[in-house]
């Protein structure tokens, strides 16, 4: 009975992560930029990031998107992570998976899904989302977003699956850029 229960939970989970819609269409060349992170499902791979958090996105000549998350430490100090991305879905590119490893080692399976789930008809804002709603980014193009704006997506990311409640806000205020040596 405990397997039979089990195996319910997992079919019930895959189906759930089946059904997440992405956006219709995104233009990458748009997508393309930095983004200010609003707010964020906590997770233990940005626990060292307390605020200033920014994702920066460029086209890459082999049709691949180059990734740099930075974020402000506790000490003031600034963290960064590169990354590639790849899209899953040309029909609509909101599908996208993304890889943290050095580019020697990008033929392994290590890729993350990166879903576009709401996104801004002019690109203002956008959240991203992952099939197993497990990790949730509320992004714009600057530092702050209106508050009805932030509640309008809380409210669509509801009926997503998610849970609100979950989300952490992100201090912006500082610039995002490392200090020039």
């Amino acid at each position: 009975m405990k397997y039979l229960l089990a195996l319910a939970f997992l079919f019930a989970s895959l189906a759930q992560a089946a059904d997440l819609p992405v956006v219709p269409k995104v233009d990458l060349e748009r997508y393309a930029g930095r983004w200010y992170e609003i707010a964020r499902l906590p997770h233990r791979f940005q626990e060292q990031c307390v605020g200033d958090v920014t994702a920066e996105y460029a086209r890459r000549e082999d049709g691949r998107i180059a990734v740099v998350n930075r974020c402000r430490r506790a000490d003031g100090s600034f963290d960064q992570a590169q990354a590639v991305a790849r899209v899953v879905d040309p029909q609509t590119n909101a599908k996208l998976e993304v890889s943290f490893l050095p580019a020697w080692l990008n033929w392994l399976p290590f890729w993350a899904d990166y879903w576009v789930i709401a996104l801004a008809p002019d690109y203002s804002y956008a959240v991203v989302g992952h099939p197993t709603r497990e990790y949730l980014w509320v992004l714009s193009r600057t530092p702050q977003m209106p508050a009805e704006t932030y509640t309008a997506l809380l409210a669509q990311i509801e009926k997503l699956g998610y849970d609100p409640q979950r989300l952490r806000k992100t201090a912006q205020g500082q610039p995002t850029d490392p200090p020039q040596k």
